[in-house]
C-alpha cells in the first residue's frame, strides 16, 4: 500500500495545514481591525497579509463581522489568561489589566472598535465572552459571601468600575499625553500606581 493511500498518514498533514491557513488569517485579522476597525478593515488585505486568498478567508469565516467576532472572542480569552482575575486582590487586577494594554494598545483598539460599529449586537448561546464575564461575576459574589469584599456593592457593578479604572489611560491617549507633558510625576510607573491606589481605596484587598 502506498503512502497516500494510508489515511492515517495523510490526514494529520492536511488538518495541520488548514489550521495554519486559519491561524494566519486571525492574526492578520487582528491587525487589519485594530488599525482601521471593522467598517475600514478590507478582507483582501487580512487575505494578502496572510499569505492566502480572499475566497479561503471567507471560506473559514462567513463575512467580515464573523471573523471580527472570532478575532474579538479569542482576544478576551488571551486577556482573561493574562490577567487572571483575583476577587480577594481586585487593585492587583487592576494593575495586571493596566499593564496588558499598556503593552498592548492595538488590542484595546480591537475591543473598542467592535463596542463602537456593533453595538447592541445579541450574544450568542456560548459567547466566550459573556460566559468570562458571568464567571467572574459569580467569583465576585462568592468572596462577597465569605466576608472578603464588602456585600453593599452589587457584582456587576464592581467588574465594571475596576474594569474602566484599569483602562482610564488605555482609553485616553489625549489624556495620556497631557499627563506625560503636565503631570507632577509624567512617568507611567505613576499613572500606573494611581489606577491601583484607586481600586484599593474602593475595594480594599481581603486582609
Amino acid at each position: 500500500m502506498s503512502p497516500s493511500r494510508d489515511s492515517g498518514q495523510t490526514a494529520a498533514p492536511a488538518a495541520s495545514a488548514g489550521g495554519d491557513t486559519r491561524e494566519r488569517i486571525l492574526a492578520a485579522a487582528m491587525e487589519e481591525f485594530a488599525r482601521h476597525g471593522i467598517a475600514g478593515a478590507r478582507v483582501d488585505r487580512v487575505a494578502k497579509l496572510a499569505r492566502t486568498s480572499k475566497e479561503r478567508v471567507y471560506a473559514y469565516f462567513r463575512g467580515k463581522e464573523a471573523l471580527y467576532a472570532a478575532v474579538a472572542a479569542r482576544e478576551y480569552v488571551v486577556i482573561a489568561d493574562a490577567t487572571q482575575l483575583d476577587p480577594s486582590d481586585l487593585p492587583g487586577y487592576a494593575g495586571r489589566l493596566f499593564d496588558y494594554f499598556v503593552a498592548r494598545p492595538d488590542h484595546h483598539r480591537l475591543i473598542t472598535w467592535g463596542r463602537l460599529e456593533l453595538p447592541g449586537t445579541a450574544a450568542v448561546a456560548d459567547d466566550p465572552t459573556q460566559a468570562a464575564m458571568a464567571r467572574k461575576i459569580g467569583q465576585l459574589r462568592e468572596v462577597q459571601q465569605a466576608g472578603r469584599l464588602d456585600p453593599a456593592w452589587d457584582p456587576a457593578d464592581v467588574l465594571a468600575l475596576v474594569n474602566q479604572i484599569a483602562m482610564t489611560w488605555a482609553a485616553q491617549p489625549e489624556l495620556r499625553e497631557a499627563a506625560a507633558a503636565h503631570a507632577a510625576d509624567p512617568t507611567t510607573a505613576a499613572r500606573r500606581a494611581a489606577v491601583v491606589t484607586a481600586v484599593e481605596r474602593l475595594f480594599p484587598r481581603a486582609r
